[in-house]
C-alpha cells in the first residue's frame, strides 16, 4: 500500500481520513465532498467552453484550471475549477476531494502527486472500476493542463 507522504499535505489529510472509515463510512465521506464542491465563478459558468470535459467519467465532468499571477517570477498558486452535476454524487465527490486537496497548490506540488492517488482513498471496492478510471483521469487530466501552462509561464 502506498503511504501519504509524497501527497501535498491537504490531499495526504484527505486521504488519512478515507483510510481511517470503513467502506460505507469511505462513501459517505464522498458523499460530503460531493456536497461541498464549489460552484463555478460566473466567469466561468457563462463561459462553459473555457472548461474540458473529462470524457473518461461516466458522467460529464468539465474542468479547467487557472494559475495566479505572481509578478515576483515564477507562476503562483494553481486555481482548480470544477462543473459537475448533482446527480452524480461519486463524480462530484471525486472533483471536491482533488479541489480541497490540490486547489491553491504550486504547479509543481500538483504534478508531484502520483497518477494512482485516487486508489489511496480505498473505495476500490465499494465504485466501479469505470468510475475509478474516472477519478484517475481526472487527476491525468488536471496534472496535464498544470504541466502545459507551467511550461506556457517558463
Amino acid at each position: 500500500m502506498m503511504t501519504t507522504q509524497a501527497l501535498p499535505s491537504a490531499l495526504a489529510a484527505i486521504v488519512d481520513d478515507f483510510q481511517v472509515l470503513s467502506e460505507p463510512e469511505r462513501l459517505q465521506l464522498l458523499l460530503e465532498f460531493s456536497e461541498g464542491l464549489p460552484e463555478l465563478p460566473d466567469r466561468l459558468r457563462d463561459h462553459p467552453e473555457l472548461l474540458e470535459q473529462v470524457v473518461e467519467c461516466q458522467s460529464p465532468l468539465f474542468l479547467t484550471i487557472e494559475t495566479e499571477k505572481n509578478d515576483a517570477g515564477p507562476a503562483g498558486a494553481v486555481r482548480l475549477y470544477f462543473k459537475a452535476p448533482a446527480e452524480a454524487p461519486t463524480t462530484r465527490g471525486f472533483a471536491g476531494v482533488l479541489h480541497e486537496g490540490l486547489d491553491g497548490l504550486s504547479a509543481g506540488e500538483i504534478l508531484s502527486v502520483p497518477d494512482d492517488m485516487p486508489e489511496l482513498l480505498g473505495l476500490t471496492r465499494a465504485i466501479t472500476p469505470l468510475r475509478m478510471r474516472g477519478m484517475t483521469a481526472m487527476l491525468g487530466r488536471i496534472k496535464r493542463k498544470v504541466a502545459a501552462a507551467s511550461r506556457a509561464h517558463a
